[in-house]
């Protein structure tokens, strides 16, 4: 048997950057070939460690990233001007493309229009709470006001 640090995640064996006891000839034949694992030695334990560490970290800071951003997409009032009749029926609907249009010239963030969640499509003018999911798993509810363009 021979210890190896897996570099990617082998079903049925372990995650990346964990240790594991395997065959040599598998180590040798099947893990090193497709770059899934390499030999441990203390130096490749050490530096799976420092990986492992690092990657977690990163993690962290991208949830916090996105909990601020969540934060501050919560306190942002989107207005969208859009062609009225007189009783406020639409002529169309507020699609997710125009949120996230608003949403970068309020606040200068990129969201994915895929990640704006409509439960109906917008077809009148007042005030709607629309939930954008942001990368790193927090979601926010946007105030969006739509209105009769003048």
């Amino acid at each position: 048997m021979a210890q190896a640090i897996l570099l990617a995640d082998v079903e049925g064996l372990g995650e990346n950057g964990t240790a594991v006891e395997v065959s040599s000839g598998y180590l040798r034949n099947y893990l090193q070939p497709r770059g899934l694992a390499q030999p441990a030695s203390p130096g490749a334990l050490e530096d799976a460690i420092r990986r492992k560490e690092a990657a977690d970290k990163a993690e962290r800071e991208a949830i916090a990233r996105s909990a601020e951003t969540a934060k501050l997409l919560s306190k942002t009032v989107l207005t969208i001007q859009h062609r009225a009749g007189e009783d406020g029926k639409l002529y169309g609907s507020v699609t997710t493309k125009e949120i996230a249009e608003a949403i970068k010239d309020a606040r200068g963030l990129k969201v994915d229009r895929r990640k704006i969640r409509l439960d109906v499509p917008i077809h009148q003018v007042g005030t709607y709470m629309i939930e954008v999911e942001i990368p790193g798993g927090a979601t926010a509810s946007v105030k969006t006001i739509v209105a009769e363009e003048k």
